[in-house]
């Protein structure tokens, strides 16, 4: 077995985590960038990989097929109900590595700070990321940081990169989709997108809506247990479903319909959008999936989602046809259709 070095302390003037802020010299390769991540990030992220303090992370490979994910995280505001870009940070990336019915393994992060961003805020997100990963479980065994002048960045920036192993006979792929399977979803659209839209707009008073994001590790591990054959998986972050599903259909050479009467929406959020403009199917969600599936498993894979606590609300919204063309289409609560077409613009920036 590797032993862990132990890296002996470098003292220079104490962090101060409820009034100091970030300074440049906190990225300078210094003491002060050695204190700051001694005292801060591996206090927060301890494990025995990450105290081997090099700069990779020197770990046992496991047989058989491996994903990794990467994903840069620029929301705005950092803290919204609910959570902040920490636990988004963490929850965002296991989120696309289980998406291909992983177990996820290892996560790496890499900070981008603003030179005079609060120590103290700093403090809670790491402290939130370092809870999440923890929930998991998932190590985080390695990183790096970089100080930005003051106007030159937005506060921070994280990017997460994680690993995991998929099980044997596992293939989740997006161009499996086939006309006859039936598409599933866990729980509310839109839960996310409105909830940080809210807080900008200083709307979060009259409403008790919080962000969705969570780690759907355990509902995936359940899924892919009683049916080891679903087809496709994804997440819908930015875009929402109607992104996520304008993908796989191209990606499969399918069709898709769904039915607005199926699909589970909060009332805030139907509210909110219907007052602001903007249409829930392209709203970003950050803790819920699309799970395609042919018919046969379909009432068995939604039974286990309901049963679980990230997917109580699921229901079946619609399946697979035959289409050249790849379109997605609604079938309306008044019986009409529509065409769901990729999105023109961005409804919501800098949201994840």
């Amino acid at each position: 077995m590797q032993q862990t070095r132990k890296r002996k302390k470098v003292y220079t003037r104490p962090l101060d985590f409820k009034n100091g802020l970030v300074e440049m010299v906190h990225g300078s390769g210094g003491r002060a960038m050695t204190q700051l991540i001694d005292n801060l990030f591996v206090t927060a992220f301890d494990n025995p990989l990450l105290r081997q303090m090099n700069d990779q992370a020197s770990f046992m490979g496991y047989s058989g097929r491996m994903v990794m994910s990467t994903d840069s995280h620029v929301i705005t505001p950092l803290f919204f109900p609910g959570g902040d870009i920490g636990s988004l940070s963490v929850n965002g990336t296991v989120n696309d590595v289980v998406m291909s019915g992983a177990k996820p393994c290892y996560l790496a992060a890499s900070f981008i700070l603003e030179e005079g961003f609060p120590l103290a805020d700093l403090k809670k997100i790491v402290e939130s990321m370092a809870a999440a990963a923890r929930a998991i479980p998932i190590p985080i065994v390695t990183g790096d940081t970089k100080v930005v002048e003051q106007g030159s960045g937005d506060g921070v920036f994280i990017t997460t990169t994680g690993i995991g192993t998929v099980p044997e006979g596992v293939n989740i792929s997006s161009e499996r989709a086939k006309p006859g399977d039936k598409i599933l979803l866990s729980g509310t659209v839109g839960d996310h997108g409105i909830a940080i839209m809210l807080i900008r707009e200083d709307m979060s008073f009259q409403s008790t809506l919080e962000s969705d994001t969570a780690s759907l590790h355990s509902l995936v591990a359940s899924m892919v247990k009683i049916a080891p054959d679903i087809h496709v998986l994804r997440d819908p972050t930015r875009g929402g479903i109607a992104a996520s599903l304008n993908e796989i259909a191209q990606q499969s050479g399918t069709g898709m319909i769904l039915y607005e009467n199926q699909i589970p929406m909060q009332t805030q959020v139907s509210a909110a959008c219907e007052f602001l403009g903007f249409d829930p199917l392209y709203i970003a969600n950050e803790g819920k999936l699309i799970a395609i599936c042919s018919a046969e498993d379909a009432d068995k894979l939604l039974a286990v989602m309901q049963a679980h606590p990230l997917g109580q609300n699921a229901a079946i919204i619609g399946e697979v046809i035959e289409d050249n063309h790849s379109f997605v289409q609604m079938e309306t609560r008044f019986g009409g259709r529509r065409v769901v077409d990729w999105l023109s613009g961005d409804q919501l920036p800098r949201i994840c």
